[in-house]
Formats: structure tokens, C-alpha cells, sequence
């Protein structure tokens, strides 16, 4: 990952969960805190930029909203941006609140981008522990944009520059204070752009120290994601832009693969759900373009 595509990925990540605090409602995963680390101009250079990549994604919406940009940027953050990440956020925090709840003291968010759960929840100063692992370019944008919005960092929330899809080191976790104990930790939007080999390596690296009820959640896609169009062809337009921004989406699993990976990590599935399922707990009833993505799959696993 080059600096300036860490960079983009985490900003438009962020945009997608800033959209959605500010405009849709029911929120699945209310992320109030996202627009403060996206400047107003970027904001607009974003949203303008998806609006006028509209016919790359749809033609007929093109045309059907040409004299209305705010439905056309509604149209692309809805049905192609938005869905998985809000999704998977709101199902791992879920997860991650009742870990806490249950006498969790770590937390390890692996690719945290502008994450902003430890500036959300400071009612868990004194009881989690907070490690965001990222590229040293993207960690580096952040501080930056938390300075310039005035964010105090607190004491346990702790940076460790890492490309951790390279190498992992528990020594860089160590040094911030990590400690041999259970721990929590999330790995979304991860595993596509990862060969089957790394996403195996780098589950076992992180199992390998911690104790028996560590945990983690993450999200992978299944063995259609090549094949799979999905609705207004949207999987398959992520797999272009995907391949299209230098980063090409690599690993899909079946259900078996997946499970045999983790259990080599001495993992068990706890919980696995399936796009139905998904469908069932965050878009059920919703009237806008909210929709499950298809091919998507969340996984709670747990070390024995």
C-alpha cells in the first residue's frame, strides 16, 4: 500500500460513515464523530467525485437523476459504498461491548484507519485498553487530523505503526503497553486484499500469545465473489475498482475453508453470519437503497 492509497482509502471510508450520521435514518452505525476528521473541502471533493463517476456505476440512474446530484450521491453511497463497512462496524462493536461487559481489558483494531471508537466510548478509559494497528502513512494522517480537530488522545488509546499484511510483530504492541491478556481484536475490510496464505499467517501470529477466550471479529467474502454481479453489478464493480486502484481483491472462502483456516489458529466460530442474517439484524424494513451486499460474511471467533 503506497502512503497517498492509505491515505484515500481511510478518507473515503470515512466519508461513507459521516454520510451516514448525517443523513440517513434509521442509522445502523452511528459514527457522529467521522466528519470531524474529514476537512470541508475534502468532503465536497469526494462527494463530488462519486457524482460524477455515476456512469461508471449506473447508467440509468445517471439519466434518471441528472438534474438531481444529491440523490445521485444518495444512489452511490447507499448501494455501493456504504452497506458492508457500516454493517460490519456495527456488528463488531456489538460484539466488542459485550466482550468488555464480560471482563475484556484489549482491545486490537487492525487496520483502523480513522476509526473513532476510543474518542466515542470514554466511559472505557479506565477498564479497555485501545491498540490501533495501521500503515505508518495512514496512523500519521490521523494524528494529523486529530490535532488539527482538537481532539485530546486519551491514555488508552495507543498508536502502533505497522504494516502488519507484511509482517506482524508483537514486540511494536508490546511497547505501547500490550500485556498477555484476553483480548478482542477486529480485522475488517482486511482479508479480500490478502492471499489465503497471509490471512492464515497472520491469524496464527496473533493467536499465538494470547490466552484461551481471545477473540476475534472480521469479514471475508465467499467463494461467488468472482461471480457474483450483485444488485445494480455492484460486487462486481467492487472487484474493478478494486483491481483498477492497484489493490486486487485476492482470497474468497467457502464456509469450510474458513472454518478450517481459523481452527488451525486453535479458533472456533462462535457466531457466522451469513448475508441473510445480516440482512435480518440491519437492513430489515429500511425505505432508502440500504441494502445487504451480497457475498458478505462476518465471523466471531474465539481461541479455545
Amino acid at each position: 500500500m503506497k502512503p497517498n492509497e492509505s491515505s484515500l482509502t481511510s478518507l473515503v471510508s470515512a466519508f461513507g460513515r459521516a454520510y451516514h450520521s448525517q443523513y440517513d435514518t434509521p442509522k445502523i452505525f452511528d459514527d457522529f464523530l467521522a466528519i470531524d476528521l474529514i476537512s470541508p473541502q475534502e468532503f465536497s471533493d469526494i462527494r463530488e467525485n462519486m457524482i460524477q463517476g455515476i456512469p461508471f456505476f449506473n447508467q440509468d440512474i445517471a439519466r434518471r437523476f441528472q438534474d438531481d446530484p444529491d440523490e445521485i450521491l444518495k444512489w452511490i453511497v447507499q448501494v455501493q459504498l456504504s452497506p458492508t463497512p457500516l454493517a460490519r462496524a456495527a456488528y463488531c462493536e456489538k460484539v466488542l461491548l459485550n466482550e468488555v461487559r464480560l471482563g475484556l481489558k484489549q482491545y486490537v483494531i487492525l487496520g483502523a484507519g480513522l476509526d473513532t471508537f476510543g474518542f466515542r466510548h470514554p466511559e472505557l478509559k479506565n477498564s479497555l485498553e485501545i491498540f490501533e494497528v495501521d500503515h505508518p502513512a495512514t496512523q500519521e494522517l490521523k494524528k494529523q487530523r486529530l490535532e488539527h480537530a482538537k481532539f485530546e488522545i486519551p491514555s488508552h488509546l495507543h498508536f502502533v505503526p505497522m504494516d502488519f499484511t507484511r509482517q506482524f510483530s508483537y514486540q511494536h504492541l508490546i511497547d505501547e503497553g500490550f500485556e498477555n491478556c484476553k483480548t478482542f481484536f477486529s480485522l475488517l475490510g482486511v482479508s479480500y486484499y490478502l492471499t489465503k496464505e497471509e490471512i492464515s499467517s497472520l491469524i496464527h501470529h496473533l493467536f499465538a500469545k494470547v490466552p484461551a477466550g481471545s477473540s476475534i471479529v472480521l469479514d471475508y467474502a465467499d467463494e461467488n465473489l468472482f461471480e457474483e454481479k450483485g444488485m445494480s453489478n455492484r460486487v462486481e464493480n467492487m472487484v474493478k475498482m478494486a483491481s483498477v486502484g492497484g489493490e486486487p481483491m485476492k482470497s474468497c472462502f467457502t464456509y469450510d475453508e474458513i472454518e478450517k483456516l481459523l481452527e488451525q489458529s486453535g479458533l472456533l466460530i462462535y457466531e457466522h453470519l451469513t448475508p441473510t442474517a445480516i440482512h435480518d439484524l440491519f437492513f430489515r424494513h429500511r425505505t432508502d437503497y440500504l441494502s445487504v451486499f451480497e457475498t458478505i460474511h462476518y465471523i466471531h471467533a474465539i481461541k479455545k
